[in-house]
């Protein structure tokens, strides 16, 4: 199978699931390249009979040469959203063939060099599997750093959390996920319910943010070093502002609040900026 030549290269190119190269051109959908093994025939050939089933772990050997950050849980993860469908053998392994590597690798790839959403992934496998071109890609944009994804998601979150009050189930359905994630992110003290049992729009936020992780493979155990650093920052804001919110002055007061809230702004500032520094020099 093989992909016709672009008349441009903004045009999209209909694609079928096989071992092509990636274009890696503006605009032009590739499909996924399968890794080699060294069973196999250089340029990512099929075995013989080309119905060999993989299981999770073989899988993930194969896929990491080209995806070193791919785990067992964003494989898991993508087979939940449906972009995957292994078969399962009688006691409940799965078993991927290798048109299931080859979506895999074509999604972690169009996350990977476009950015593209899960949703619009799965329209163009959609459209791919039709026999359709799938939409072109945008064109290539300058991708925001860690600094000012950080000061986005601060205005943002400004503007949408204030007087916020949600229900649990309200929270579970405005963070996407289930009551076992809820439960094991308050056990880990990375979401906490107020004292009427309700949730804020810090709380809504934070939610969020840790599932969008999760969708990385992160779990709520590896999320424990954000939280603590984040009680020592918070332990910092407090050295400051503590005197002044002892103050009787009612506009000193005020001042601690607004004071604290700047501070707290030039804390993930300052954390966004480092690793955007460190992340640049491993570049």
């Amino acid at each position: 199978m093989s992909t016709n030549t672009p008349s441009s290269l903004g045009a999209a190119t209909p694609v079928s699931f096989g071992p092509q190269a990636d274009q890696g051109a503006r605009g032009v959908v590739a499909a996924p390249r399968q890794p080699v093994r060294p069973d196999r025939p250089a340029g990512g050939g099929r075995r013989r009979g080309g119905d060999e089933l993989l299981s999770i772990g073989a899988v993930l050997a194969f896929l990491r040469d080209d995806f070193p950050e791919v785990t067992i849980s964003k494989i898991r993860f993508l087979e939940a959203e449906g972009l995957v469908e292994p078969q399962r053998t009688p006691s409940g392994y799965r078993k991927f063939s290798p048109a299931d590597v080859e979506r895999l690798a074509y999604v972690l790839r169009m996350q990977r060099d476009h950015y593209l959403p899960l949703r619009v992934i799965r329209e163009h496998l959609d459209a791919i599997e039709r026999g359709e071109s799938p939409p072109a890609l945008p064109a290539a944009e300058a991708r925001p750093g860690p600094l000012e994804e950080a000061d986005r998601e601060l205005v943002a979150g400004a503007e949408t959390s204030a007087g916020v009050r949600l229900g649990r189930a309200e929270l579970l359905a405005a963070a996407e996920a289930g009551e076992p994630e809820l439960a094991e992110w308050e056990s880990y003290g990375l979401v906490a319910a107020g004292p009427d049992g309700g949730y804020d729009g810090e709380a809504l936020q934070v939610a969020r943010l840790v599932a969008e992780l999760g969708r990385y493979g992160l779990e709520p155990r590896h999320l424990r070093a954000m939280k603590a650093a984040a009680d020592r920052e918070i332990a910092l804001v407090e050295q400051v502002v503590a005197p002044l919110r002892r103050h009787r002055n009612p506009q000193t007061r005020a001042h601690a609040e607004a004071t604290a809230r700047e501070l707290a702004t030039l804390s993930v500032r300052l954390h966004a900026a480092m690793v955007q520094a460190g992340l640049r020099t491993r570049t």
